[in-house]
């Protein structure tokens, strides 16, 4: 199988990367944000015009993931953008849109299609949904030229995808691993496999994710596959077998994206499927580690968030101020100690020891050598597998 880079920073990436995944999803506790969230095709937040600086400098208009940066709670600030907006006198209006990869690209499809405005000059979707973008020409090269950082900082994890071999159309954000969690305190006996999540005490208790690549990726690691390698119909198959099997029993509670954590929290799921930076959120807020967070014996999968843009994007040269920004190590740490997922920045671990030592040397976001072993990367599918089998996977789902 292909595996992640057993270097000990790489590896630590890989690690931050899922915490920040994990923190995005913690603000959905917050009282307004939560609930702005959850309404179809609402701004979770937006930054607006209202930030430093004088925006003499343009405007960017960026969408991201939910609670995938820094946020200042007490103030109700984005720290880190802010600085940005007062540095470089551009004003960010940030919405937090995505709530998995399908409906947010479909919000903005025909927009895409004809080339038009999208309402947004940059966003962070994940690369198995960059793939369906570059090959329907619907986004912008970058200019590497107005990226030093991301010249010079760039880990070797990510910089290079089998679609994008030199990172012209996307540059990593940063990246996560889809694993397994269990509430310690409700369910204390734990799992360790995907299979576990079928035990007759867990019915009704279980939760599964959108996102059709992480849900059977893990299934399929568990039957055996080689997910980064030539699987096709019959593998796919028989792991959307087993979803439908588990749906039809009464098994799993919910299928959902982003919002999956608010079921974790009501105690409404035990245990499921999750995204590693949330559940290191989770537990900090809680102050005790209630969710435990599991790479399974089988392996877990790595997802990789990258900034694009459409190929409408108003604010080109502001853009890449705004993504090379981000790649300074010592911001890029700030927003690893917030979200705590993989940062794709290779001073961000040194610059994380002196912001917050315990978090530098933190399991859960800088894996050890042996989940670093555990962890693999999906391969990219075709556009035909990809409407095959998303259309296939939402049957099942009842869509």
């Amino acid at each position: 199988m292909s595996k992640l880079p057993e270097d000990p920073l790489i590896a630590g990436i890989v690690n931050r990367i899922r915490s920040a995944q994990f923190d995005r999803r913690q603000l959905l506790r917050g009282a307004g944000l939560g609930a702005a969230m959850l309404g179809a095709g609402s701004l979770a937040a937006c930054a607006g015009k209202s930030g430093p600086g004088d925006g003499s400098g343009g405007t960017v208009r960026w969408a991201n993931w939910t609670y995938y940066l820094d946020y200042d709670e007490d103030k109700g600030v984005w720290p880190t953008l802010d600085d940005f907006m007062e540095q470089t006198n551009i004003t960010v209006e940030y919405f937090e849109d995505i709530d998995d990869n399908k409906t947010f690209i479909a919000k903005i499809k025909d927009q895409l299609k004809l080339g038009q405005d999208t309402g947004y000059d940059v966003f962070v979707p994940s690369d198995t949904q960059i793939v369906r973008l570059l090959e329907q020409k619907q986004l912008r090269e970058f200019d590497r030229s107005l990226l030093p950082n991301v010249e010079a900082q760039m880990i070797d994890m990510v910089k290079h995808a089998s679609y994008d071999p030199d990172r012209q159309w996307s540059i990593p954000y940063q990246a996560g691993m889809t694993g397994l969690v269990y509430n310690t305190k409700l369910y204390p006996k734990g799992i360790k496999e995907v299979s576990d999540l079928w035990a007759p005490d867990l019915k009704g208790k279980v939760n599964l994710l959108t996102e059709q690549d992480d849900t059977l990726g893990l299934i399929m690691l568990e039957q055996g596959v080689d997910i980064a390698g030539d699987w096709g119909d019959k593998e796919f198959d028989a792991a959307l077998e087993v979803v439908k099997k588990q749906l039809a029993s009464g098994q799993v509670f919910n299928v959902k994206g982003n919002s999956y954590v608010q079921d974790l929290q009501t105690e409404d799921v035990v245990a499921g499927m999750c995204w590693s930076g949330d559940i290191a959120i989770l537990n900090e807020e809680a102050g005790e580690e209630i969710w435990k967070f599991v790479v399974p014996e089988s392996g877990a999968s790595v997802f990789i968030d990258s900034f694009s843009m459409p190929k409408a994007t108003k604010s080109f040269k502001q853009v890449h101020e705004l993504i090379d920004y981000y790649y300074e190590p010592e911001v890029a740490a700030r927003v690893a100690e917030y979200v705590q997922y993989v940062t794709p920045v290779a001073g961000a671990r040194e610059a994380m020891q002196k912001l917050n030592p315990e978090l530098a040397d933190n399991p859960l976001v800088f894996p050890d050598e042996d989940m670093s072993k555990r962890i693999f990367d999906m391969r990219s599918l075709t556009a035909q597998e990809d409407n095959r089998y998303a259309q296939a996977f939402q049957k099942v789902l009842g869509n």
